[in-house]
């Protein structure tokens, strides 16, 4: 279309000109004394047309010629700047092949193409950037090669290369290159050295994903359970771990913490640090309570933290493994005391109520009989300990149960029961 547009325009000036020409009967006339030229106005017009076409060309023409130095220089720095991309490229390539020593070879070479182009005084736009990510390739290969020094060295220069650009550009080779120095220091088992380079970190850096898992493994390798947990929670509300994987990693850090407090206080700012899905958690609870009560706490804080599973064992028993269900009966019969408060006698109402609801659950029948024991009723607690003792699965609380029969029997002064069941106890 465009080129039938060109057509016609040139069709219709060429109509217009010859017109003009054939109707044109002008002159011009030159004089120079003694003479004078008289010439036609369109032979004029034509040679003036010719003339400045001709002039325009010429221009043009040495305008080009006086270029060509120049464009010759643009030429082989345009072939050097390709064979050094050619040379990156290849260096990772190589390096994902896992061919590292011909990866770091490339990014030599790399390098030094750059250098060369720099000495000339032909100094790329991206050069700083170029540099950087040479050296931090040289520096993957030299970690792989297990070079601990080569890497050393391609890593301080990575870190100084970045000039030019943006500075955006400029702060992510930077950042991306201490993200990798604390991923090697953590693959030399090197905890101390990683967490220096992530602490070197800008804030927002820090709380990206994959700065916050170097920073967890860091943590764990290091022995901080504490760092470790808190960053753990952060990942977890990032939802970069699975369900499953974030209940085990948080359990197995919070049971370490647990084993390493030795102070109420500390305790209990570590139960406040936790979620409400890790409060949640049975194994969690009832190791928080044991321990608690080991730092000889409040028991009525213990009966707090293990409510929530206490009503899950009366609505959802099948949540509860036969492990938990022992270890919470075990906590409960050490944070029931047996005191005339408000809230043993609304433990001892709730655990009557499930040993009504479930007669044959040995657990329930133990406990309610502890209880029972422990507030003097002696009635309740002997049928109770009774109906439990020859059916309890744990030999622990077999133990206790003739045990605290044989107490009873001493109460109501029956020796003979009392000595039976002793005899039973010293069996388990």
């Amino acid at each position: 279309m465009r080129a039938a547009l060109w057509l016609v325009s040139l069709f219709a000036v060429a109509v217009a000109t010859a017109l003009l020409a054939s109707n044109n009967v002008g002159t011009v006339s030159i004089f120079w004394a003694p003479y004078r030229l008289d010439l036609s106005l369109n032979l004029v017009l034509f040679a003036l047309v010719i003339i400045l076409l001709t002039v325009h060309w010429a221009q043009r023409a040495l305008t080009a010629l006086f270029e060509l130095p120049k464009q010759a220089k643009r030429w082989r720095l345009q072939q050097k700047e390709r064979a050094t991309h050619a040379a990156l490229l290849d260096s990772l390539a190589q390096f994902m092949e896992g061919r590292f020593l011909r990866a770091r070879k490339s990014a030599e070479l790399v390098l030094a193409r750059e250098k060369s182009l720099s000495d000339a005084g032909e100094v790329l736009d991206h050069a700083g950037a170029l540099r950087c990510v040479a050296h931090i390739l040289a520096a993957e290969s030299a970690h792989a090669l297990n070079d601990k020094t080569t890497r050393q060295s391609h890593l301080n220069q990575a870190l100084q290369a970045p000039s030019g650009g943006t500075s955006n550009v400029r702060q992510s080779l930077v950042e991306g290159s201490m993200l990798r120095a604390a991923r090697w220091a953590l693959d030399d088992r090197d905890a101390s050295e990683s967490l220096l380079w992530l602490d070197r970190l800008p804030q927002g850096v820090a709380r990206r994903t994959l700065a916050m898992r170097l920073r967890l493994k860091a943590a764990r390798l290091a022995g901080e359970s504490s760092l470790a947990l808190d960053t753990a929670l952060l990942l977890i509300k990032h939802r970069a771990f699975t369900t499953e994987a974030s209940e085990s990693m948080i359990r197995s850090l919070v049971f370490d913490l647990i084993a390493k407090t030795h102070e109420q206080g500390q305790m209990q700012r570590l139960w406040a640090r936790l979620g409400e899905p890790q409060r949640q958690s049975t194994d969690l609870a009832i190791q928080a309570a044991q321990h608690w009560l080991s730092l000889s706490g409040d028991p009525v804080v213990a009966r707090a933290w293990l409510n929530p599973i206490w009503n899950r064992w009366q609505t959802t028993p099948q949540n509860l493994s036969a492990t938990q269900q022992l270890k919470l009966t075990q906590v409960m019969d050490r944070s029931l005391t047996g005191q005339d408060t408000t809230q043993e006698r609304e433990w001892l109402a709730w655990i009557e109520s499930a040993q009504k609801a479930n007669p044959r659950e040995p657990l329930l029948q133990y406990l309610a009989g502890r209880l029972c024991q422990k507030r003097q009723l002696w009635g309740k607690a002997q049928v109770l300990l009774s109906q439990a003792a020859p059916v309890l699965g744990d030999p622990g609380l077999r133990r206790q149960a003739w045990r605290s029969l044989a107490e009873l029997a001493e109460q109501r002064e029956d020796l003979q029961a009392a000595v039976n069941a002793l005899k039973k106890a010293a069996m388990e």
